[in-house]
């Protein structure tokens, strides 16, 4: 079975915004917080918010305290008047491409125009649009309905932002065709358009097509009839628990598309669960490999294989032979860490991976001690290398393990370091690049260790400040400062890009990730200058002689990370555990390099 989603699924810039702004509001207030009626058509997502502390209000009270957030689809403008008036703190959440329909006929109105909105009557955001009617306000939801309107002598035509676009252009036509003083708005998002064009294309290439929204949603509900229209067998489900597997079981094909107040957990959940549906029907072997995989990618396995060929590949870049100490002690470390990290993001896990959430929660035992045999192994191996480096090694466990920890709760500053904002990325790539290629470098040059070097032997301090100079610009302290910028911006970009794929889950739970911090767009930006920069740096290091001739090799590992990212950003081949995956295979990739060339 081909299972695949559509690019266009889920949360819309409009609902993004209203959700983002309700979960900012929830994270940064303890006074009373409440929107004005269901802030989105998606009741696992209104859970959400209630689980949060955030009420839907239903009437507005004759004295009101605290914050009410307005919802996406916009409210009547005495409706938004009167809630500060009576003493709420208001924040608007409407979408902005509602905001702008809302101008256009508070414009037209003021001029003396008539107003008609193709949309669904009894829809919240119709309702709301009807509230900036200054003249009369009509709704139509078909051409007959707009036929049997009686002509006015001038009109504004809106349309709801999620109507149907045909419905739309067959009204444009007979407005421009017999009301030639009418102005017509095309005022449907860009963002509806896309879905219901891409649905169209997905319904002629697959066999099933599963839409996933809440039954309230309009645009949901429409997408569900559009995939019908086709002929293709569609099923409009709120969460995977409401999909009858059987009809499904002999199709070929299968493509999940979801409405605009659909959050991606959602998704990625009712992905999940069908592709695991389907491992279990095909063949043994191909079931025992998805299996597998997805084992090392939950229990962090692959990571830490993936931590000890990166560090592998950093050591044959600075010319080291001995490398397997390097290797185990990586391993070890990033594979404790990890665990540790997941087992204090459990939480955030249900959203972001629920597969990994529900795996941690039930094996936490197990795992703990999987972490610290991880932790002891490596303070072992360092303790046999050298006491600089089981220092150094034991000061970095304690500073991940600590990260999670609560500090200074006494004082009205940031109690962990996870607290401060953005910190995750950039201390995952640190510690990466310390443990892959500045750890190495130390204990590799142990003669620096016993003031030994370019057959110097200091015995003063004053002697080792001399000799300082030599080691800060000696070939083998820039092959380190050039493979640790590729170890740690290889991470870097690694740990930004999932971010983003978690920034709904993170969001909730109140995580300020930098690619929360300074969003998307800008995070892949910098995701792509990073790679660039990374190639940059080996393949020149490598070209003057500053690293070994395997960088020219391992330079072109950004440049494959690079397409794949730029390639998941315009096609949406690959989602859930396969995606994570495919990156996480990148380190392993950059071992097996340096052993073959």
């Amino acid at each position: 079975m081909k299972i695949s989603i559509a690019k266009n699924a889920g949360f819309c810039m409009g609902v993004q915004r209203a959700v983002n702004i309700a979960l900012d509001a929830s994270n940064n207030t303890k006074e009373p917080l409440y929107t004005f009626g269901p802030l989105i058509h998606n009741p696992q997502v209104l859970e959400m918010l209630k689980n949060k502390g955030i009420l839907s209000l239903q009437k507005i009270p004759e004295k009101g305290k605290g914050t009410v957030l307005i919802r996406a689809h916009g409210v009547p403008l005495n409706e938004h008047e009167l809630l500060e008036k009576v003493g709420f703190n208001v924040i608007n959440a409407t979408c902005p491409r509602v905001i702008s329909v809302q101008k256009i006929i508070k414009k037209h109105g003021k001029a003396g125009y008539e107003t008609i909105i193709i949309g669904d009557r009894n829809h919240p955001e119709v309702k709301g649009l009807l509230g900036y009617v200054s003249k009369n306000g009509y709704t139509v939801s078909s051409l007959k309905e707009f036929k049997n309107l009686p002509k006015f002598e001038k009109a504004v035509v809106v349309a709801q932002t999620t109507q149907d676009t045909s419905l739309f252009n067959q009204i444009k036509k007979n407005t421009q065709n017999n009301y030639p003083k009418y102005k017509i708005f095309n005022t449907i998002c860009d963002s509806t358009e896309k879905r219901q064009k891409e649905v169209r294309e997905i319904s002629e290439k697959n066999d099933v097509i599963i839409v996933i929204g809440g039954k309230q949603s309009g645009n949901t509900r429409r997408l569900a009839q559009i995939a019908a229209s086709t002929g293709k067998s569609c099923f409009h489900i709120e969460n995977i628990s409401e999909l009858d597997f059987k009809k499904i079981s002999f199709k070929d094909s299968l493509a999940i598309t979801a409405g605009a107040s659909t959050p991606n957990w959602i998704i990625n959940e009712a992905y999940g669960k069908i592709k695991t549906f389907f491992q279990k029907n095909n063949n043994l072997f191909y079931s025992f490999v998805l299996q597998t995989r997805d084992f090392l990618l939950k229990t962090n396995i692959l990571l830490s294989l993936g931590a000890g060929c990166l560090t592998y590949a950093c050591s044959r870049m600075q010319g080291f032979e001995h490398n397997l100490p390097y290797v185990f002690l990586a391993m070890f470390y990033i594979l404790s860490m990890q665990i540790i990290n997941n087992l204090f993001t459990i939480k955030s896990d249900k959203y972001n991976n629920p597969k990994r959430a529900y795996f941690y929660e039930k094996n936490k035992k197990i795992l703990r001690i999987c972490a610290g045999i991880s932790g002891l192994g490596g303070l072992y191996i360092t303790f046999h290398l050298s006491i600089f480096s089981f220092f150094i090694f034991m000061a970095m466990s304690i500073l991940g393990f600590s990260y999670n920890l609560k500090f200074f709760s006494f004082f009205k500053i940031k109690r962990r370091i996870k607290d401060i904002s953005g910190s995750k990325t950039i201390f995952i790539a640190g510690a990466w690049g310390i443990i892959t290629s500045v750890l190495p470098f130390l204990l590799h040059q142990s003669s620096i260790f016993n003031f030994q070097f370019l057959n110097l032997k200091p015995q003063t301090l004053m002697d080792f400040i001399s000799v300082s100079p030599f080691l800060l610009f000696s070939r083998q302290t820039l092959a380190m400062v050039s493979v640790f910028v590729f170890s740690t911006g290889l991470v870097f970009s690694r740990t930004i890009f999932f971010d983003i794929l978690e920034m709904q889950g993170n969001r909730i739970t109140g995580k300020e990730t930098l690619a929360i911090l300074i969003g998307e767009k800008k995070s892949l930006k910098i995701i792509k200058q990073v790679l660039i920069l990374i190639f940059l740096v080996c393949f020149l290091s490598a070209s003057i002689g500053i690293i070994q001739k395997t960088g020219f090799v391992l330079a072109f590992l950004p440049v494959l990370m690079l397409f794949l990212i730029i390639y998941t950003e315009k096609n949406n081949l690959f989602s859930g555990m396969y995606l994570y995956f495919i990156i996480e295979l990148h380190f392993i990739i950059a071992g097996i390099m340096a052993v073959i060339f």
